[in-house]
């Protein structure tokens, strides 16, 4: 069940791509509480996941984003999912989210393998994977899934951020704009 979940997120993630690229993707914005879909998000990873993930949650109750609900879920569980799947046995994910004067900003921090500096840009681009973190974690993929979620923010006129130690940490920053 959860291989064909998978494949059917993979392949809604390809047809969602196509879509961005013909400039057919049509985005249904609402106001959505952040704090709940977080926990979501956090107690979908526990149940479905074999290793112990500490999930951490730094929301105010009422963090709001103006988004498409359906590519903001992919969008963070493309992120999560990454998280845990390049990280060793004890895995520590933070979830943050805040408002600020301009945007709202949400992010996704773990403790995992990190991305090498000179790798760090090119992770956005289709069908790019960092060469050295399958090998660590024997994680499969096929390099579209940062792809769509930059690709995602910027439909939403946001923009998606990396910052990186290698051996030590990863955090994805989210930009959307109020």
């Amino acid at each position: 069940k959860d291989e064909c979940e998978h494949l059917l997120a993979l392949s809604n993630r390809v047809v969602m791509l196509t879509q961005i690229d013909r400039g057919e993707l049509e985005l249904h914005k609402e106001e959505i509480a952040l704090k709940p879909l977080l926990q979501d998000q956090a107690g979908k990873f526990q149940l479905k996941t074999a290793k112990n993930i500490d999930f951490r949650i730094d929301c105010e109750q009422n963090c709001t984003v103006y988004a498409d609900a359906f590519c903001l879920h992919g969008v963070l569980s493309n992120l999560i999912d990454n998280a845990i799947k390049y990280s060793g046995g004890e895995v520590r994910v933070i979830l943050s989210a805040e408002r600020t004067a301009s945007d709202t900003v949400v992010k996704v921090r773990d403790n995992g393998i990190g991305i090498p500096l000179r790798e760090q840009q090119k992770i956005f681009d289709r069908f790019e994977r960092v060469s050295s973190g399958s090998r660590k974690t024997g994680a499969s993929g096929f390099g579209l899934g940062l792809n769509y979620v930059m690709q995602v923010m910027k439909a939403h006129g946001g923009l998606v951020s990396v910052e990186s130690t290698e051996g030590s940490y990863s955090e994805f920053t989210l930009h959307f704009p109020l």
